[in-house]
């Protein structure tokens, strides 16, 4: 059985809207500790990374490089934070906070794991660096960040001592909403992409048995990357950066419980929870309910990997 670690990262520095800084607090609220006890599962709540509480500022207008110095540090200690949560045997599940969190989220486990897989479900491709961005914000770049396709000004964020995940090992799924210049570029990275049209030509069953199929063939398990943001805006509104056209309901679940059938899943991080713009805080309960079918919760009861006690 696993025992769990929750990490809050309340951090919106990497987007021009505030508000998913509240994202943890907003999960915890829902009730996710109780969630994962009553499903019988060891959970111990480690609390927030700390995060500098930024400048009043209006959407129009950020500071780009405290934002920088800022993510450097938050991406440093998260990344520690999970690599000593992987390293004592446990599976932290990371609690958003805006995507550009990642960046330590997924190099922290890459560091304890190795060569492993990386299951990316967003809306967004997050493929962009600093010269291919129109906006600047750094939770557009965290993808292309982990796999060590970032421009030398990103990369100075990641400190020298990084280990990339291998582009051939990830798989984005749920695109809907892509620059050209980063659609360009993933088109020539080795990431395995389908998007919602793949996702309605295929069936979520079908677009997601390819995505584990190359996910979980890496030797070190794999990571869960979940934007919460990949889902209808109808049932998931109150996210960082919604977009018309998501998942349902049901599909993401299905999505989350061919996940926790797959075995070799060993972290996992749900972001862009934005309280603010949500609805009696709908999303944020959403988020508990996907978190704890990834982790095996069924309508019958607890699905556990092979294996597992």
């Amino acid at each position: 059985m696993r025992d769990i670690d929750i990490l809050g990262v309340p951090v919106d520095h990497g987007a021009n809207r505030r508000g998913v800084d509240m994202g943890p607090s907003a999960i915890r609220y829902a009730g996710l500790f109780h969630a994962l006890r009553s499903m019988g599962l060891s959970c111990r709540d480690l609390g927030d990374i700390p995060v500098p509480v930024p400048e009043f500022s209006d959407n129009r207008v950020v500071d780009r490089e405290r934002n920088r110095a800022v993510l450097g540090q938050v991406t440093r200690d998260l990344f520690r934070a999970m690599s000593d949560s992987l390293a004592q045997g446990r599976f932290p599940v990371v609690l958003g906070g805006d995507h550009s969190l990642a960046m330590g989220s997924v190099l922290g486990a890459r560091k304890v794991l190795g060569d492993m897989g990386l299951l990316w479900i967003d809306a967004h491709g997050d493929f962009n660096t600093l010269k291919t961005s129109p906006t600047g914000n750094y939770h557009g770049m965290a993808l292309s960040a982990v796999l060590g396709a970032a421009d030398d000004g990103l990369a100075s964020l990641l400190g020298p001592d990084a280990v990339f995940v291998s582009p051939e090992r990830t798989v984005l799924v749920g695109v809907r909403d892509l620059d050209p210049g980063e659609a360009r570029r993933l088109l020539k990275s080795g990431v395995t992409v389908l998007t919602m049209e793949d996702i309605d030509l295929l069936g979520m069953r079908e677009a997601m048995r390819k995505a584990l199929d190359i996910v979980g063939r890496a030797p070190g398990g794999y990571h869960l990357s979940f934007d919460m943001d990949v889902l209808a805006p109808s049932e998931a509104p109150g996210v960082g950066t919604p977009v018309a056209g998501g998942l349902t309901f049901r599909e993401a679940h299905l999505a989350v419980e061919m996940v926790a059938a797959t075995p070799g899943l060993r972290s996992m991080e749900f972001v862009e929870v934005n309280p603010v713009l949500d609805r009696k805080n709908d999303t944020a309960g959403l988020a508990v309910s996907l978190i704890c079918s990834a982790l095996g919760k069924r309508i019958l009861g607890i699905v556990r990997e092979p294996g597992e006690a």
